[in-house]
């Protein structure tokens, strides 16, 4: 199961390796450097939104880039405004073009899965129930709907045509 080593020499060298890299995940563990700390835990995620400084007594402090949150929480609410916008102009489109049908069917799946997922997130075990019921229950019931819609327009184009004839 080990492997063989030629020389006492190279265990030992291999020793010291692995004594370095435990002695390096200790510092990592024991947030000797904060920042370091925290990038390693969170894959670098951390990096951007934290800067060392060193404050009047001369020590190290790790304090939060408000800049860099401020910029990205204002791209995020400049992308949710165009986006906003840009889905206006695909419904009015989507209106002038006939589309109205697939809009609807976007807008009921929408609210369905919106009180879904709010059912589903409740204290209530009533409304948990409730929700598991919508999720599976809905599609089911909204194509039931749809076709019988379907085939009473059907029937009535059907009817009026013959009261024209």
């Amino acid at each position: 199961m080990g492997r063989k080593y030629d020389s006492l020499e190279e265990l030992r060298r291999k020793k010291k390796l692995l004594k370095d890299e435990i002695n390096g995940l200790e510092d990592l563990l024991t947030f000797k450097n904060t920042k370091e700390s925290l990038s390693a835990f969170t894959n670098g995620l951390t990096d951007q939104y934290l800067q060392e400084k060193v404050d009047e007594d001369g020590d190290e402090k790790v304090v939060l880039r408000k800049d860099v949150i401020a910029k990205q929480i204002s791209s995020e609410i400049k992308d949710a405004l165009i986006s906003k916008k840009a889905a206006m102009s695909i419904a009015n489109t989507a209106i002038k073009s006939d589309a109205f049908d697939t809009l609807i069917k976007l807008g009921v799946t929408a609210i369905v899965g919106n009180y879904a997922r709010k059912s589903l997130k409740s204290a209530n075990w009533k409304k948990k129930i409730l929700g598991t019921a919508m999720i599976y229950l809905a599609p089911i019931a909204l194509r039931f709907l749809r076709k019988k819609l379907e085939t009473y327009q059907k029937n009535k184009s059907v009817s009026s045509m013959e009261q024209l004839i």
